[in-house]
């Protein structure tokens, strides 16, 4: 019992009470401090995986736009490739048509341009012929020598016809 009257002993005991009444609230603080720390790690934890999770879905959702985006581009080349097939076939088709025409024309032009030929030619063969006929008339010739000019007439006639 010697112990009890040693004043060590006493302030040793004084001091683990102390620590351990001191200690109670600082362990009630380190843990509520610890607490904290935890419900916002989890609380940061928690905003992570909404994140996350929204991020997932923005990245869906644009995959989606994506995919959406694509469809409607190849829709829009294929309308793009049939109204080029379409103006291709129209143009040749007009191209085809203007072809046609114009060698109607041409084949018109030259019909008329030979029934013009033929018309002079006839128109020339007229005047031949009242030549000769008026020389004829004036000379007063005989009709052996009339005929002579009249065949002589007709063969420069078919020369020139030709």
């Amino acid at each position: 019992m010697e112990l009890l009257k040693d004043p060590e002993t006493w302030v040793t005991v004084a001091f683990i009470i102390f620590v351990a009444l001191a200690a109670r609230p600082i362990a009630r603080a380190i843990a509520g401090g610890l607490d904290s720390r935890a419900a916002k790690i989890k609380a940061q934890l928690d905003e992570a995986r909404a994140l996350r999770d929204e991020a997932e879905r923005l990245l869906a959702e644009h995959q989606r736009k994506q995919i959406a985006a694509v469809k409607e581009v190849e829709t829009i080349l294929a309308r793009a490739r049939e109204e080029a097939e379409r103006g291709r076939r129209e143009a040749a088709t007009n191209l085809e048509a203007t072809v046609v025409r114009r060698e109607k024309m041409a084949t018109d032009k030259i019909a008329l341009a030979e029934a013009q030929a033929v018309a002079d030619v006839r128109n020339q063969a007229v005047d031949i012929a009242m030549a000769a006929a008026a020389k004829l008339l004036k000379e007063g010739i005989d009709s052996g020598k009339g005929d002579e000019l009249i065949d002589a007439a007709i063969k420069e006639l078919d020369r020139k016809l030709h």
